[in-house]
């Protein structure tokens, strides 16, 4: 009986919407509450001990999660335990998402979502992952909302947005008949795991998409400074405007990118900006973190072992 509720709920979702991959299943979980439970939402950041950046960005999607969720009790947790250490020596109190969790559950929460601003699905989702394993028992769902960069889809969205925030403003420089020679770099973070694949997958599809001006580069990871570099001279370009691939515009930005990086490339004789501004200030941005929101509500991941459970009953792989 349980095989044939698999091989429903695998037909199921390739009628509905869903990420890349067609590992979710429709499934709203709102609806399958039982009177006395109670829902939330747990916003999930790395987070910064930069006041500016932490406004236009972190509170800013809070707030707008909020407003988009008025149904859910919202709560918020940081993940970097240096910048809790230092945050709470100024008085300001962060939790982790473990305590954030059992917090909630000490206030009878059953069912939560989580949703981190991550920009690949990197370690800092694989360590919020294991905590929330570690706290299922405690209550009767917990759904883990996706990270920026998650499905071909949402890298499509994303180079649409940047395209027209930045590429726009380049091209309504230009003077007379002559476009506009500007190149903006993207300089993400970067991870040591095979998931930093994700910053060339997006250096790729900026250029399919006639974005030859566009340029991506991560400060731990691949593609490097000097993959970038390389670019920059075969463009042929003397202006650039290097801007954080990051949600917030904190201690990288303002040390690797508006300091390294930046001095770098002035010894190498380019003109260079730098764009201030973390991606979780702009609102196409964070719009694609709330419909994550969304889509975590009304859909369940369906787990892989289940999957081949199904397969094995029958359902052709």
């Amino acid at each position: 009986m349980r095989l044939l509720s698999l091989i429903i709920l695998l037909t199921v979702s390739l009628l509905c919407p869903a990420h890349e991959g067609e590992n979710f299943v429709a499934n709203d979980m709102l609806a399958s509450m039982k009177p006395g439970d109670k829902a939330a939402l747990l916003m999930v950041h790395f987070g910064t001990t930069h006041d500016d950046t932490r406004a236009l960005t972190i509170d800013a999607i809070n707030a707008k999660a909020h407003e988009a969720f008025p149904d859910l009790e919202m709560r918020e947790a940081f993940t970097s335990r240096i910048i809790i250490r230092r945050l709470k020596a100024r008085g300001i109190e962060k939790l982790t998402p473990l305590d954030a969790m059992l917090c909630l559950r000490s206030e009878g929460y059953t069912h939560v979502i989580v949703q981190s601003t991550n920009i690949i699905d990197g370690v800092e989702m694989e360590s919020l992952r294991r905590d929330m394993i570690s706290v299922q028992p405690f209550f009767k769902e917990i759904r883990i909302g996706t990270p920026l960069l998650y499905s071909t889809e949402d890298a499509e969205k994303v180079v649409s947005i940047l395209g027209e925030r930045f590429d726009a403003t380049a091209q309504g420089k230009k003077t007379s008949n002559k476009k506009s020679t500007e190149h903006f770099v993207l300089v993400g973070h970067g991870t040591y795991t095979p998931s930093t694949a994700i910053y060339s997958q997006m250096d790729y599809m900026l250029k399919a998409k006639g974005l030859a001006n566009f340029h991506v580069g991560t400060i731990e990871g691949y593609p490097s400074y000097e993959t970038m570099l390389a670019q920059l001279k075969a463009g042929k370009t003397k202006q650039v405007t290097l801007i954080p691939f990051m949600f917030v515009a904190g201690d990288h930005a303002k040390n690797d990118i508006a300091g390294e990086w930046k001095e770098a490339l002035e010894k190498e004789g380019y003109a260079v900006n730098v764009r201030m501004e973390g991606m979780g200030q702009i609102p196409e941005i964070q719009e694609i973190f709330i419909d994550h929101i969304r889509f975590s509500l009304k859909h369940r991941i369906l787990d892989i072992m289940d999957k081949k459970a199904a397969y094995a009953a029958g359902k052709d792989e």
